[in-house]
């Protein structure tokens, strides 16, 4: 099996490529939450270790802080139709600008115009029913559209009557199901305004979370809204020409000061995913965790400087994506490559619904 040429450059996209079985891709969660593997790989030792994510808190020590993204998914996948022609029409909600406009991707069969109306109804089995029509105000460069609903709610209001589960596109369902509304969210979730969702924090049950603060291992919180940059692939060949969207995250002075304290008592951040990493790495110095909040479009790729995340619970991720990209500059091109195919022999299930790696 090729995967990830040792022998291309780390700026090399191709280099972060590798051949996954279709059976090994998480269509649907696993039957717990808790219930998921756990590849464990630890960096000093380059050794592996499988087991299960319930043995979490056996590789962790007190001391240690999970930091959790506590974003929370928004129903921002959109289906409706052309209000003049009764054609079929999709969209993904982004977020609003100041003007109190969405901001949307969308497809359609033939040519949207401004002034153009969608009408949206509600579709999920039990929901009252409820219908809005949107008008298409302008459309950007970067092929996203600006759109006016024509209602006095809020627009998480209005989206959680008309919008459903953004699903990845890989997950080849026609509309989410209800047990997608469950689990494409973490129990912890509670800030809205994320498009899909930090999916490493999904393995966790309040139980899970209780045995390791009972182990004396501490949690904190962050916020990522996770954005468009999750679902549009790298279309360069270097990928130091790759340009990242920004997303909104914040770190309170309050989780600044927790991890600060911590990595001072000679504790570890364990960062429960990606998004984690990219929002404490935004808003670190030399001095430690600073609180902040804002815009990021941090692209971390090999050869970047770690401040603060000491060790990284994630997914497995899709070929070619700045998220493995991510994964290799923190454990190293090598040792990533090394996991991956051990993990693909094995049987792991990969992406957003599937199993864990632990590094340390």
């Amino acid at each position: 099996m090729t995967m990830m040429n040792g022998k291309q450059s780390v700026d090399d996209l191709a280099s972060y490529d590798y051949e996954l079985p279709e059976h090994l891709i998480a269509h649907v969660p696993s039957g717990c939450r808790d219930g998921s593997r756990l590849l464990v790989v630890n960096r000093s030792t380059e050794s592996i270790v499988h087991c299960s994510i319930r043995d979490l808190p056996e590789y962790l020590e007190p001391g240690d802080c999970l930091v959790l993204n506590n974003t929370k998914v928004i129903p921002a996948r959109l289906i409706g139709y052309r209000t003049a022609t009764g054609g079929k029409w999709e969209g993904l909600y982004l977020g609003e600008d100041d003007n109190g406009c969405w901001k949307m991707i969308m497809q359609t069969r033939g040519k949207l115009r401004v002034g153009e109306r969608i009408t949206l109804a509600s579709s999920r089995e039990g929901q009252p029913p409820f219908e809005v029509s949107v008008a298409l105000i302008d459309r950007q460069e970067d092929g996203v559209w600006l759109a006016k609903p024509d209602s006095s709610e809020s627009s998480f209001s209005v989206l959680e009557k008309v919008g459903t589960v953004p699903l990845p596109p890989y997950i080849k369902r026609e509309a989410a199901s209800e047990e997608d509304w469950e689990r494409y969210q973490t129990t912890y979730a509670s800030r809205p305004g994320a498009i899909a969702a930090p999916t490493a924090g999904l393995h966790f049950t309040p139980e899970l979370l209780e045995r390791c603060r009972h182990q004396g291992i501490s949690t904190a919180e962050v916020t990522l809204h996770v954005g468009i940059g999750t679902f549009r692939p790298i279309s360069v060949d270097r990928i130091s020409e790759h340009k990242m969207h920004s997303e909104w995250y914040e770190v309170s002075a309050e989780t600044a000061s927790q991890l600060n304290r911590v990595r001072q008592n000679g504790g570890r951040i364990v960062c429960v995913g990606t998004t984690t990493v990219r929002t404490l790495e935004s808003s670190s110095g030399d001095g430690g965790v600073i609180p902040a909040v804002g815009e990021t479009s941090l692209f971390i790729t090999p050869g970047f400087r770690f401040r603060s995340a000491d060790s990284l619970l994630t997914n497995f991720h899709l070929p070619r994506s700045t998220l493995l990209i991510l994964v290799s500059a923190f454990a190293g091109k090598q040792l990533i490559k090394k996991a991956y195919v051990e993990a693909v022999q094995e049987g792991y299930r990969f992406f957003s619904y599937g199993d864990a790696m632990l590094i340390l």
